[in-house]
Formats: structure tokens, C-alpha cells, sequence
């Protein structure tokens, strides 16, 4: 009996051969718009290649587009870090209120931001309005890793550091800031790749960047060989921004080497500065939040004649583009979902190289701007595919492809908790590998698999290039519809669009929130050894 278990044990954790290969479909459907791309890149020609790179705008847009990635990235990372550790590290009231609210930013889309502060001031337009939009949109991609480290850091290298004399500031340089590092890093890296594919924002900002000239290249001439030239440039400068990040992470270590206590940090005492601090945090929260969301409410409430362009909000129109967006986005989280899943059993239950380098392809799409994805599905949709043009196939697919790496991080590390031994006793029972996945693997996971699909249904949501040039004809979306109206300056005719977007990402991250664990945002509950509070530090 027991060699028989062995048996169906060894069996199940041999690699099936079809698992392998939808792993890999999916893995080569990742590469196929890249590798279009610098096809098409590469056929245009040298010297009409080098007529059109050289040219002086060409130049401007790679300074624009240099320049406001450092400046959203620098300021991100300080803004970032330092919420997450007023919020961790120090006794100010409602921090787990401060929490949230630092998280919150993520629900709203840039251009969402961008159409709030334009209809504030057309004087936010250009460098200043794109540096303050993306600021305010990506802060929480810092905050979220980096207060992590710090809610889970061992506090005994901070006390230890305190006890040989070291002041507060000279503690976060020397020992906390080292082992924030990682997270820090991954987080600039989000917010620079984030930036360097943003569109939406810099087009209702009047900021020109390779996205926008890329956009306007195609709508302008229908000229895919020159676009994918321009797109292919972008595309080497997020494998520049990925080599960056990984050669300044470097190849250091920072796990503990015992087990230890789990207790909690001491809380700092600012005294007087906490008055700073809670400005400091009132201020952010009024800038990601506050102004964006009173501006919608008080352009919902006007009449559109009192816009800058008059325009009413048509009833039909709205409820359309409200279920053409759920539509999508339930249907690509679905897809993008169940082509993540073959993947990330593969990689949750037989790990090895082949896994890992699907994965890493997988991971491309990260760094790849989502115009260059969608341009390479409408030029291979017209030159190959022309059933899916103008389609909603297609439009699910180019969202599947751009989202799969934020569905994939979810899915692994579900099925990663989903104790293997029960499904080798479910196999050993007489279930097959498809029923044992079925009846035993997916319940154990399927919180993770909520979240997976959560998260892309946010993204999909809230996604503008790809839909712009991949929406079939008629088809409006919320986020579409913002953008033309904003675009047109028609204000209250944008806002209801704005704020039903608003509240359908909210509540998607709310759903997001209660499949991973609140503790992944307010943190959970560890006390000291003795079970008592943490006693405050003075400063």
C-alpha cells in the first residue's frame, strides 16, 4: 500500500507534458508583439531609420521623457519612504487611517488625476502639472514594499543601534534605509517603468513623450514601420531601466540567519514634530485624494454649459460605457486569470530552470509599454489576423498580455499555499490530475486567484492606450470617455465617467484588500514577547 502511494506521489510531482506546453503558448504569446516589433523595427531600413531617429524632435522627447521618469522616480522614492516609515515607525494617531489613505492613490488612474488638476488650472499643464500628476499616482508603489520591510524588519538591529549612541536620523541611515534597499529599488523600478509607459496623463498635460509620439505617429500617417521604430527605442530604454536596477541591487543578502522573536518595533515619540508629520501626511493625502475627488464631485454637480466647452452628459451614453468597462474587465481578469494558471502551477509545483525562464519571458511585458504591445496586435491584426481586427477578442488579448505579470505574482504564490500533500492524497484517492486540480488544488487557492483577478479587473478598468487603439468601433469605455472629454475640455461632461470609474476601482481594491489579508496594507497584530504594547521610544 505504501509503495503504491510513493508511486502516485512520484507520479504527481513528475511534470506533465501538457502542462509544459500551454505554459509555453503562453509564455511565446507574450513574445509575439514584442518580437513583431523589432521585426518590423528592423525591416524599416538604416538610413530611413537614422532620417528618422536623428531628427531634433526625436531628441526633445527622449530628454522629456529621461527627464520626468528620474524626476517621478526620485520623488516618489522620497515621498514613498518617508510616509512608510511615519506610518511604521512612529506613535502618530491613526496611523493604520494614514495607512489607507497612502494606499487609496492606487485606485485612481494618473489621467483621472490629470483631468482633475487641469480643469483646477490650465497653468499645470506641461512638466510641472506631469511631475505633480505621477508623483501623487505612483508614491504608493514605494510605500506599499517599503512598509512591508519595515512592519516585518527585525527591531533589535534599530534598538541596538539606538543603545551605541546613534540619534533617530543616523539609525535610518546607517541600518534601516540598508535594509530597505530591495524593496526601495523594486519599488523605484515600478514607478520608472510606470512613467516610462504612461500616456494618458501626458496627453491631457500637453507633456510630449516617446508615448505620445508614438500614438501620434500612428494616428497621424497609419505608419507602423516608423512607430515600431520609435516603440523599439522605448523598448531598450525599460531593458536600460531593468539592468540599472539590477546592477545597484547588486547581489547582497538580507535574510536573517535565525528565526528569532516576533514582537514589534518600538514606536518613536516625535513630540512637537508630530505636527509636521501630520501635515506632511495631510498634505499628501489632500494632493492624491482630496483634490481629485472634490474636483469630479464639483464637475458632476455643474451643468456642462458652465465648462470651457458645453457638453451635457448623455444618460445612454454612460450606461453603456460603464458596462462596456465592467464587460472588459471582468472578461480579461478571467482570461488573463486562467492563462496565468498553467504557469504558475508549473512553477509552484515543479520549479526549475524551464519554469523560471518562462517566467522571466512572462516578465517582459512588465517593462514593455502598453502602447508598443497594443500597436504590435493592430499591425499584426491588419497584416495577418484581420478576422480579430476592431474586435473584442483582440482587445482581451492585448490586455491579457500586458496584465499576466501582475495575475501571475498572485496565482504562484496561491498555489505555492495550497499544501501539495493534499493533492497527492487526493491522487493517491484514485483522482486524476485534472480532478484532483479541480476539486482539491483551485478551493485551497482560490483567494489568491480572487486577488490575481482583482487586480487585473483594476488595471483593465483603468487602461487607456491599448483601448484607444484597439476598441472596436463604438465601443466606449469609462476611461475612453474621460479622456476624449477632458481632451475636449468639456469638464462636466467628463466627471460622471470619472467618478464611476472612481468608485468601480475602489471597489475592486477593496475586493483585492479582503482576498489578500488587510495585514498586507494596516499590517497585523504581533506584540512583544511579553504580550504587552510596545513601549515608545523617545526621540
Amino acid at each position: 500500500m505504501n509503495g503504491a502511494v510513493l508511486r502516485l506521489a512520484a507520479g504527481a510531482r513528475r511534470r506533465p507534458l501538457g502542462l509544459t506546453a500551454c505554459a509555453a503558448l503562453v509564455a511565446a504569446l507574450v513574445l509575439l508583439p514584442l518580437g513583431f516589433t523589432l521585426w518590423q523595427a528592423i525591416s524599416y531600413g538604416g538610413g530611413d531609420a537614422a532620417e528618422l531617429l536623428f531628427r531634433p524632435i526625436v531628441a526633445r522627447l527622449a530628454g522629456n521623457t529621461a527627464l520626468i521618469v528620474l524626476a517621478s522616480t526620485a520623488s516618489c522614492a522620497v515621498a514613498g519612504t518617508a510616509s512608510a516609515w511615519l506610518v511604521e515607525r512612529t506613535r502618530l494617531p491613526g496611523h493604520k487611517l494614514w495607512a489607507l489613505l497612502c494606499v487609496a492613490p492606487l485606485a485612481i488612474p494618473p489621467f483621472i488625476t490629470s483631468f482633475a488638476w487641469v480643469s483646477i488650472s490650465p497653468e499645470l499643464q506641461g512638466f510641472w502639472g506631469a511631475w505633480l500628476v505621477l508623483t501623487t499616482a505612483y508614491t504608493p508603489l514605494v510605500y506599499l514594499p517599503v512598509s512591508a520591510v519595515l512592519r516585518n524588519m527585525d527591531p533589535a538591529l534599530e534598538e541596538t543601534a539606538r543603545a551605541l549612541g546613534l540619534s533617530p536620523w543616523s539609525c535610518f541611515l546607517r541600518v534601516t534605509l540598508p535594509q530597505l534597499k530591495p524593496a526601495l529599488l523594486g519599488g523605484m523600478l515600478l514607478v520608472a517603468l510606470s512613467t516610462l509607459s504612461e500616456f494618458g496623463a501626458f496627453m491631457l498635460l500637453h507633456f510630449h513623450t516617446f508615448t505620445t509620439e508614438i500614438y501620434a505617429e500612428y494616428r497621424a500617417s497609419f505608419d507602423s514601420a516608423g512607430a515600431s521604430l520609435l516603440a523599439s527605442v522605448l523598448m531598450a530604454a525599460g531593458v536600460l531601466i531593468l539592468l540599472a536596477e539590477l546592477r545597484v541591487r547588486g547581489q547582497g543578502r538580507y535574510q536573517r540567519l535565525d528565526r528569532g522573536a516576533r514582537r514589534a518595533a518600538g514606536r518613536l515619540e516625535l513630540g512637537w514634530k508630530r505636527w509636521p508629520a501630520l501635515a506632511w501626511l495631510l498634505l499628501q493625502a489632500s494632493a492624491t485624494l482630496l483634490a481629485p475627488i472634490a474636483t469630479i464631485l464639483y464637475w458632476t454637480l455643474q451643468p456642462g454649459a458652465d465648462a470651457v466647452t458645453p457638453a451635457e452628459v448623455s444618460p445612454q451614453l454612460l450606461l453603456s460605457a460603464a458596462a462596456s468597462s465592467l464587460g472588459l474587465g471582468l472578461s480579461a481578469a478571467a482570461l488573463t486569470t486562467l492563462l496565468a494558471l498553467p504557469l504558475g502551477y508549473l512553477l509552484a509545483r515543479h520549479p526549475g530552470r524551464l519554469a523560471h525562464l518562462l517566467e522571466r519571458v512572462v516578465y517582459l511585458a512588465q517593462g514593455v509599454p502598453g502602447i508598443v504591445i497594443a500597436l504590435a496586435l493592430v499591425n499584426l491584426a491588419i497584416q495577418w489576423l484581420k478576422p480579430l481586427y476592431q474586435t473584442a477578442a483582440m482587445l482581451a488579448l492585448a490586455y491579457a498580455i500586458m496584465f499576466l505579470p501582475l495575475a501571475l505574482v498572485s496565482v504562484r504564490s496561491a498555489l505555492l499555499q495550497a499544501e501539495s500533500r493534499l493533492e497527492e492524497l487526493a491522487r493517491s484517492l484514485g483522482l486524476n490530475w485534472w480532478q484532483s486540480l479541480w476539486r482539491v488544488v483551485l478551493p485551497l487557492a482560490a483567494p489568491g486567484l480572487g486577488a490575481a483577478a482583482s487586480l487585473v479587473f483594476i488595471s483593465v478598468i483603468t487602461e487607456l492606450t491599448a483601448t484607444l487603439l484597439l476598441a472596436p468601433i463604438g465601443t466606449e469605455t469609462l476611461a475612453t470617455q474621460v479622456w476624449a472629454d477632458t481632451a475636449a475640455l468639456a469638464f462636466a461632461a467628463a466627471a460622471p465617467y470619472a467618478a464611476i470609474l472612481i468608485a468601480l476601482s475602489l471597489s475592486a481594491t477593496w475586493l483585492l484588500m479582503s482576498c489578500l489579508g488587510r495585514g498586507a496594507v494596516l499590517g497585523g497584530q504581533a506584540q512583544p514577547w511579553n504580550q504587552q504594547e510596545d513601549p515608545p521610544c523617545r526621540n
